[in-house]
């Protein structure tokens, strides 16, 4: 038993919401919650690491498991390190892993990513291949979204700590940005100061300012700046784009006025690439050229292969095989980023590129009366994977190859079982790790056709 309950608890011996419990914590599962065991039973618990002892909260109880959250630190794991990115005092929100050493991070991220092909998808005969170390442990991210606040009467800049929307923690040097994002920062913070302007508050819905997102050209040395507020009048801000937000929503995309530079200017490989405010871009620009070096890899192009980039955003994937390539299709929902893609294939004289504005649904279809069947096809889905009925229409394809970038290793494992029961085999997967010092796992998996569907074994449409 390593846990113990520290209230009455139900008869049955499962803990109740609310019930509070000292626990020791084994391991980690996805998602970067610590595991323990109360006789067996399986607690998920937030803010512990393995070999921590700790007090926490159940917040969820269900037959099989139940979550809880960390409220007391009662012992320390041996091998934990001392947090060096802190705010208000508290560890950063952005880095739950930083006490743990880099190695042991890699380790675990591995081990869940076997773990979720094994336990979720029921796949073992692939390689699995080393995880691809991070270039920078520190300092990696080219996009901080922030959020204002007040302490007192003076307003502040920072993170929302996990789990209480209502409360900011002031930020001096987040250690994920860069050095210049943080000058940059400071400037609008000292700006909103002279100016007196309130912190929109959302337990009330008053008050202007709501959040300041940064990103940057870490190849060029661009640094964008845009000011998220609700609608008022004040002087112009000294930034690049100022979004206006009516209403409650907490999100940060509006209506969005240009006051200096439109685009965000990056090179990838030898690519340069213009980017609108709300087109996708990887938030590690070194590690989105490894992610991209690997995807590469995995297609094997020779030169005679039409490609299909599907959620190809910007395009910079495609754009990245389109020499390697006898054509490239890109297919993408945002039509912002549609335009991006154009350009950016424009821009770097590439010919044998063309993108089209569709929904991965139902544009795949389309997609391959145009332009006829692909030799490889790329995907690059979000967190949630690719819908039953995309995987369908994937399948109807034929690609020779699948090459996969899952930012979500449980999404990614139950899509590859309907690839292998289709007929594809999973050769290999790649870990990469883009966001050091959390639980998030990049991963490109391999797939190669070995049983082609009979003529008329066309998928049903639901």
């Amino acid at each position: 038993m390593s846990a113990t309950d520290t209230t009455s608890g139900s008869s049955s011996g499962r803990p109740r919401k609310g019930d509070e419990l000292d626990l020791e914590i084994e391991t980690l599962v996805y998602g970067g919650r610590g595991l323990a065991r109360l006789d067996g039973y399986v607690v998920f618990v937030d803010g512990a690491l393995p070999g921590d002892r700790v007090r926490a909260v159940v917040s969820k109880s269900k037959k099989g498991y139940a979550e809880a959250t960390t409220t007391e630190t009662l012992g320390r794991s041996d091998e934990r390190l001392e947090d060096v990115d802190i705010h208000d005092g508290e560890p950063c929100p952005g880095a739950p892993w930083q006490a743990l050493d880099y190695e042991r991070q890699l380790a675990f991220k591995q081990e869940q990513v076997e773990d979720a092909m094994a336990r979720l998808g029921r796949l073992e005969d692939f390689d699995l291949e080393p995880m691809v170390r991070a270039v920078e442990p520190w300092r990696y991210r080219n996009k901080v979204e922030y959020s204002f606040g007040e302490h007192g009467d003076e307003a502040v800049i920072g993170f929302r700590p996990r789990g209480r929307w209502d409360e900011v923690l002031a930020i001096e040097d987040c250690l994920l940005s860069s050095e210049a994002t943080n000058r940059a920062r400071d400037e609008v913070l000292e700006w909103v100061r002279a100016e007196g302007l309130p912190a929109w508050d959302p337990r009330t819905g008053e008050g202007v300012l709501r959040n300041l997102v940064i990103r940057e050209g870490r190849r060029t040395g661009q640094i964008q700046t845009r000011l998220v507020t609700s609608p008022a009048a004040f002087p112009k801000p000294p930034v690049d784009l100022h979004t206006v937000i009516e209403g409650p929503g907490s999100g940060t995309s509006g209506p969005t006025g240009v006051i200096g530079e439109e685009f965000l200017h990056e090179k990838i490989f030898d690519l340069d690439i213009r980017l609108s405010h709300e087109a996708f871009f990887q938030t590690n620009t070194e590690m989105a050229e490894e992610l991209y070096g690997v995807a590469r890899e995995f297609a094997g192009l020779t030169g005679s292969e039409r490609v299909f980039d599907l959620f190809c955003g910007a395009g910079t994937i495609g754009l990245t095989m389109a020499s390697e390539a006898r054509e490239v299709w890109g297919l993408e929902i945002v039509a912002d980023a549609v335009v991006n893609a154009e350009h950016n294939a424009r821009a770097n004289g590439v010919t044998n590129a063309r993108f089209v504005e569709g929904n991965a649904r139902t544009g795949i279809r389309p997609l391959v009366e145009r332009a006829g069947q692909p030799d490889v096809a790329v995907v690059d889905p979000p967190r949630a994977g690719l819908s039953a009925k995309i995987v369908r229409r994937l399948i109807e394809c034929q690609a020779k190859r699948i090459v996969y970038i899952s930012c979500n290793p449980t999404t990614l494992a139950p899509n590859a079982a309907q690839l292998v029961e289709a007929g594809y085999r999973l050769d290999r997967v790649r870990p990469v790790d883009m966001f050091p010092q959390t639980p998030h796992i990049e991963c490109v998996a391999q797939f190669d056709l070995v049983r082609p569907q009979a003529p008329g074994e066309r998928q049903e449409t639901e």
